[in-house]
């Protein structure tokens, strides 16, 4: 069964003991529409913009006040928003920045009806130098007094879309990174009218601990609480807390632990057997999860709020089942089962009732298939199957039941999705070593995550905050 994550085996029944697949690697020649071998690891330099596919974007390369920092992080976060062509400037003195009919001032005054230097950098903005870079928007991130400004330009209308300030702590404060991480997400509203995921983290497993880094791939933290070997690791849906699995005197207990005080509770009823893949239903109530015992393994859920009331979904009779992921309107899992005979990807509805088989597949020809994982937006699950004797990441489209392959180059696994259900981190060895990676679906661009060997079981997180208040 999976070694005891969302993720990465197959389920071995009549047996206690959690035991990973692990399958040779063997190179794969490349396949239509997926990944290339030519990996693109995330680097966007030179003014490069190609109209009718992405929007263009110009941070405008303001100094000082503070901010240097809060704005290489927003253009960082943008660019991996892979919703907008960066647009870089040249360097030197060789662009005029400003209208040369404008008045020279750039100085920032706060006004008395709350407003900011925002309408005054509009009037100054050269906006027919921005048009020919082939730019949609500007972004200007300035100080004034204790409030950080950032000012979205709608380059086609010469005007201000949007005002957002926030007042960000200090860049030692630990809430610094996350805050910056807002107003990007913020400003990608402010743009295109869709939700970010600049202000999200990622749990995995490294040495038998769970860590949490940003999606940028910074700002990496230990928050398992205790030194034995933990598993597993899988968030609920209010970001503050997450679940996992430790292994204790053979047994696997589960774990429902506060991120921010790391106080930890053990979930009733778990511990006497294998407890292992816990996830959460989206209304936090419910968590799900995977018992193993001599006689095979299945599903369960429990009442998380109340921490009581086991209700068993499964009875494998001769199968496993395993690896619960919740729809998001909580009806539906899907789950991994060995009824096939190989593992594959089935669906139920979310009290064990009518079972099926949910991602197809080929009788002798299509491998195991593990680690679901159901999109935020309901429709995709993705997950990995062997294909030649290596792990690839697909995608299940849940309204038309068809697989797509995202992945071909290495070995691939454990797909987890971001809150746009159109990015997805998963594990892989395409550089040489197991790492974490960052695909976005729409674009194909592939970037790592997280430059360690041995990561593994990646969770990613909701948006993790209320977004700040801004002006229009």
């Amino acid at each position: 069964m999976r070694a005891g994550g969302r993720a990465s085996g197959r389920a071995v029944g009549r047996s206690r003991a959690l035991v990973a697949v692990i399958l040779a690697a063997s190179p794969l020649a490349r396949l239509p529409a997926q990944d290339t071998s030519a990996i693109d690891r995330g680097v966007r330099v030179g003014i490069i913009y190609r109209p009718g596919v992405r929007p263009g974007l110009v941070m405008l390369p303001r100094k000082g006040g503070g901010l240097d920092s809060a704005r290489a992080m927003i253009a960082r976060d943008l660019d991996y928003s892979d919703r907008f062509e960066i647009i870089t400037l040249p360097g030197g003195d060789s662009i005029r920045l400003t209208s040369p009919n404008a008045p020279r001032t750039t100085t920032t005054r706060r006004t008395t009806s709350g407003t900011n230097a925002g309408a005054q950098a509009a009037g100054s903005l050269n906006y027919p130098l921005y048009q020919a870079l082939g730019a949609d928007f500007a972004l200007d991130v300035i100080a004034a007094g204790d409030t950080t400004l950032a000012t979205l330009h709608d380059i086609a209308a010469s005007s201000v879309r949007r005002t957002v300030r926030a007042q960000l702590p200090p860049p030692g404060d630990p809430e610094f990174r996350l805050a910056v991480h807002r107003l990007a997400d913020q400003a990608l509203q402010a743009a295109l009218g869709t939700g970010g995921i600049a202000a999200t983290r990622i749990l995995f497993v490294k040495d038998g601990k769970v860590y949490q880094i940003d999606q940028d791939g910074a700002d990496q933290k230990l928050v398992s609480s205790t030194n034995k070997q933990a598993m597993s690791p899988a968030w609920a849906a209010d970001g503050r807390h997450f679940a996992y699995m430790e292994f204790q005197a053979g047994k696997g207990w589960l774990y429902y632990q506060e991120m921010g005080s790391g106080k930890r509770t053990a979930v009733s009823t778990t511990g006497t057997a294998l407890d292992f893949t816990p996830a959460f239903s989206p209304d936090g109530q419910t968590m799900a999860f995977s018992r193993a015992t001599e006689e095979g393994t299945d599903l369960y859920t429990i009442n998380i709020k109340n921490n009581c009331c086991l209700r068993r979904l499964t009875v494998g009779r001769f199968s496993d089942n395993l690896s619960p992921t919740f729809s998001p309107d909580g009806q539906r899992m899907a789950f991994v089962s060995t009824r096939p005979g190989l593992p594959q990807i089935y669906v139920m509805a979310a009290d064990g009732t009518d079972q099926q088989l949910f991602a197809p597949f080929d009788y002798g020809v299509t491998g195991s298939s593990n680690a679901p994982e159901w999109s935020p937006d309901g429709q995709s699950v993705a997950f990995h199957r062997d294909v030649a004797g290596t792990l690839q990441v697909f995608v299940l489209d849940v309204r038309t039941r068809t697989v797509r392959q995202l992945t071909s180059v290495g070995r691939n696994e454990d797909p987890t999705w971001a809150p746009d259900s159109r990015h997805l981190a998963f594990v892989s060895d395409r550089s040489g070593y197991r790492q974490l990676w960052i695909i976005d679906l729409d674009t194909g661009r592939i970037r790592p995550l997280l430059q360690q060997s041995g990561a593994r079981l990646p969770a990613w997180s909701p948006r993790l905050s209320e977004a700040p208040s801004s002006t229009p």
